[in-house]
């Protein structure tokens, strides 16, 4: 049942992808196919073959490292802060999820001056180009977007950015959605995983995984919805810049610390508007419409909690989000008792953002069947949500002005890649762990 729940789903997005497509003639379905295949193996492999989920869990288990690392300069500002327990949430994710971001960012500036960064991207892109015959631009972005961010992953090719074609340029952006940076890498093992060490491990593993499965999933979608329609005018150089972050390791340091200072603000910030905005909504659509509006003796909002078994209390946003996505949750392969609940993390995350949904994912995991939990943890690993079009507008057209007109054109199409990319990673590890 799991696995054909997972063939439907599959089938499902592509023909979504399909729909949206500029140039249904053009498609390379032989791409596409070996891409679905090489997020099968990838999933087969870390999560059914013991040898190579061992080495995966060894590599998460330096992020989780991280962040026992990240506690001893945390330590050294906020004291005992660090350990009080019996907290808020939003206490927890000031004092020792955002440091998480500014560590790591330091590190991977660090990692990037001395070049080891560049090497693993080599090896991510040759293994992409070889096997589905991309260009070497959007081989290196797609494996760079597993390790970097959205808007850092194109300085990896900024050099190629102004004579990419339209098909390269929606790998680049599909890609950057499809999968999330190394500092909110850290930061979602932090506050999915909590204190303990082993949940901690177990969910590095899943968002590690779900980040390289997204690679070439986010490949499949960018060349259904827009095909390369010249193969000639794309450049097969797989190079990587030498270019180094800083003028020494102190200066990589010091940059890549303000960057994740600015980050880390910027979360901050993002999560107090965003969270205050649903407050507020809620307030709206709870208190002034759900309980005034009534007919047959019960409000709106004892109509949608009757009607939801009380899953929803309410007219509220999780209850939009719940019903107009539960659809997708279902297509992922969610059990039926929990297709709602993660159609509102879905909604939060393509509509808000990942931060948000997270933390709804991390509130509800004890209700929620493994499964389901399993499932929304690879669904939502991505950077797939409105506010990224403008993030890459931004950050790819300050590279590339040349390009700002085709990024705008790309936007929606480019939520649209990500999202489904995203999706149908989850499906396919549902399907595989299921």
């Amino acid at each position: 049942m799991d696995i054909l729940r997972g063939v439907i789903g599959i089938i499902g997005l592509i023909a979504i992808t399909y729909l949206f497509s500029t140039n249904k003639k053009k498609i390379d379905w032989k791409l596409v196919g070996i891409g679905i295949f090489l997020q099968l193996l990838f999933a087969i492999l870390i999560l059914k073959v013991p040898f190579v989920r061992m080495m995966f869990e060894y590599v998460a288990s330096i992020f989780t490292a991280i962040l026992s690392y990240t506690d001893a300069g945390a330590k050294f500002l906020f004291g005992d802060l660090v350990n009080a327990t019996d907290t808020s949430w939003g206490y927890i994710f000031a004092i020792k999820v955002l440091p998480t971001i500014v560590f790591f960012s330091a590190f991977t500036a660090i990692l990037f001056y001395f070049g080891i960064l560049q090497k693993i991207v080599y090896v991510f892109a040759l293994i992409l180009s070889k096997t589905m015959g991309l260009s070497g631009p959007e081989s290196l972005a797609a494996a760079g977007n597993i390790f970097l961010g959205q808007t850092e992953s194109p300085l990896l090719i900024r050099h190629y950015l102004d004579g990419m074609t339209r098909s390269e340029m929606m790998a680049l952006m599909a890609g950057g959605m499809a999968t999330i940076a190394g500092g909110v890498f850290a930061a979602f093992i932090g506050f999915l995983g909590g204190e303990d060490p082993a949940e901690q491990l177990k969910f590095a593993t899943h968002l590690l995984s779900a980040s390289i499965m997204s690679a070439p999933a986010a490949i499949v979608a960018a060349k259904i919805l827009v095909p390369e329609t010249n193969k000639d005018d794309v450049q097969k150089d797989l190079s990587v810049p030498q270019d180094r972050i800083g003028s020494n390791v102190l200066d990589a340091i010091t940059r890549g610390t303000t960057d994740g200072l600015k980050l880390a603000i910027n979360v901050g910030a993002m999560l107090l508007v965003f969270v205050a905005l649903i407050a507020m909504a809620n307030g709206i659509l709870f208190d002034l419409i759900g309980s005034n509006l009534a007919w047959g003796g019960m409000s709106f909002n004892e109509h949608i909690a009757d009607w939801s078994g009380g899953k929803f209390s309410g007219f509220k946003l999780e209850t939009i989000f719940g019903v107009l996505f539960a659809p997708f949750a279902w297509l992922l392969g969610v059990p039926n008792q929990d297709i709602f609940a993660v159609g509102q993390l879905l909604g939060e995350k393509t509509i808000i953002n990942e931060f948000v949904a997270y933390i709804s994912l991390g509130e509800m995991s004890g209700d929620l069947d493994p499964k389901s939990v399993l499932i929304a943890t690879y669904a939502l690993c991505g950077f797939s949500n409105f506010s990224s079009i403008g993030i890459q507008i931004g950050g790819i057209g300050a590279l590339a002005p040349g390009q700002r007109v085709t990024l705008s054109e790309l936007g929606i199409l480019a939520l649209i890649g990500g999202t489904v990319a995203c999706f149908m990673t989850a499906t396919i590890a549902g399907m595989i762990a299921g």
